[in-house]
């Protein structure tokens, strides 16, 4: 029987608070951050209790990947861009298992050349063409999705709220003129209001980096003041770029946007992250098994 490699593919974080100067160099591109920008990120740790939750989340997701797979058939790996275990050292290790191909999958939904372009060309390279490889490219508008990002928006709701639906900030510089990310948060987030008969909801960007220049915009934060100037009284985010619990939630929207919120004296409210929802690692495991057979297969990297 032919075995499949399945690299999960994602961002990584900080395994103890000395790591983050290191973290923060291989974000950088081996730039290392300035006193202020190293003293910023460690505040913003410690504002949540240390470090991130996004590593315990991202094993339990890999985890129950594997789980919703038949081992017979695949073989799970986690590579990550900025810590251990690298995407190289995944990739030998499903390479060392003997597998037959490789589908990568990125644990975000929406494609953009700087993310899960970037994250494909990482995987290739280490790849070096001994196997073949496909890697998902999105699967933003993936009906289960849909219906998982729904019902945790029905969950968080409060009356008359405007819905919010986010997703990570990316420097203009570095995706020109291609509006596919942006196009596909719209559509998300158009699928999402219409499931639920929502009617007031917006686009906004989220967590943009110090590195100066231009950045997606509306941001987040500008979005909710505008919303009150309006006349809003509450608003409801769904982080539909992020598929787990993080520094772009634990601090961004549940300390930094909530703070806006009060003091424009709107009434705030995030829906819980997809983490390790049984749910969510099916439908993982489906768009694998679509990718490796052939059928219905989710859109793949050109």
């Amino acid at each position: 029987m032919s075995r499949t490699g399945v690299l999960v593919l994602a961002h990584g974080t900080p395994a103890r608070p000395e790591d983050i100067e290191d973290f923060y160099t291989r974000i950088r591109r081996g730039r290392p951050p300035t006193p202020v920008e190293l003293a910023e990120l460690t505040r913003r740790y410690e504002a949540i209790g240390g470090l991130s939750p996004f590593a315990e989340r991202t094993t339990v997701q890999v985890d129950g990947l594997r789980a919703a797979l038949d081992a017979e058939r695949f073989e799970v790996r986690l590579g990550q861009k900025f810590v251990a275990p690298f995407i190289p050292d995944a990739v030998e290790d499903l390479i060392a298992a003997d597998v037959d191909r490789i589908v990568g999958i990125v644990l975000a939904p929406h494609y953009a050349p700087p993310s899960v372009g970037d994250y494909t060309k990482r995987a290739r390279d280490a790849i070096a063409e001994r196997v073949p490889v496909d890697v998902i490219a999105s699967w933003h508008n993936e009906p289960a999705l849909i219906e998982l990002l729904a019902e945790r928006v029905r969950d968080a709701w409060i009356d008359d709220a405007v819905l919010i639906v986010s997703a990570h900030s990316l420097p203009l510089a570095a995706i020109g003129d291609d509006t596919t990310y942006g196009d596909a948060l719209e559509e998300t987030a158009r699928l999402v209001a219409r499931s639920l008969g929502v009617t007031n909801y917006r686009v906004a960007w989220q967590s943009a980096g110090v590195s100066g220049g231009a950045w997606l915009d509306p941001s987040l934060l500008e979005t909710i003041r505008e919303e009150a100037a309006e006349g809003a009284t509450a608003v409801v985010v769904c982080a539909a770029g992020f598929v787990s619990d993080h520094l772009e939630i634990a601090y961004d929207l549940d300390i930094e946007a909530k703070a806006v919120a009060d003091e424009e004296g709107v009434a705030f409210a995030r829906t819980r992250s997809l983490d390790g929802d049984p749910a969510f690692c099916a439908l993982l495991a489906d768009l694998v098994t679509r990718a490796a057979s052939g059928a219905s297969s989710p859109p793949l990297v050109s």
